[in-house]
């Protein structure tokens, strides 16, 4: 684990878009667990493909015109507990830091790992998500 005042920018990198950071077990099943709708689950780190790609491409993707109902991250290396039940969610695929996942009514229906991030822009990985937001989140988006 890292000094939690190196982390703190990365962390608020992305709760300052308005993704709610889930820091405990606890927490994940709050909000994962049997919950209707859509939650996009990103899976942040202090990686440098989190830092140049990832979140900037949630940045971007989140001003699509349809997103997920719920936008939420954890940490990888820092907060474990919450990290691994986040994972738990993430049937069939094994730990990836970083990673972006979305659930419909707590179910996974689309999951990008670190393998479809480390080598690619962030643009493009942008583009990924929204095509992902249109296809799984616009039903939902709608109510």
């Amino acid at each position: 684990m890292y000094p939690e005042i190196m982390v703190i920018p990365m962390r608020e990198e992305l709760t300052r878009l308005g993704i709610e950071e889930l820091c405990t077990a606890a927490d994940v099943d709050r909000v994962l667990q049997n919950q209707p709708g859509t939650t996009m689950v990103v899976v942040n780190s202090i990686c440098g493909c989190a830092a140049g790609r990832m979140r900037p491409a949630v940045r971007m993707a989140l001003q699509n015109a349809i997103r997920p109902d719920k936008t939420v991250t954890v940490f990888a290396g820092q907060d474990k507990e919450a990290t691994e039940r986040a994972r738990s969610y993430f049937t069939g695929y094994p730990p990836s830091s970083p990673s972006i996942a979305i659930l419909r009514d707590g179910k996974l229906v689309y999951m990008m790992q670190r393998s479809q991030i480390e080598t690619r822009v962030a643009p493009a990985i942008a583009t990924d998500l929204k095509a992902a937001f249109d296809q799984h989140c616009a039903t939902t988006s709608a109510r």
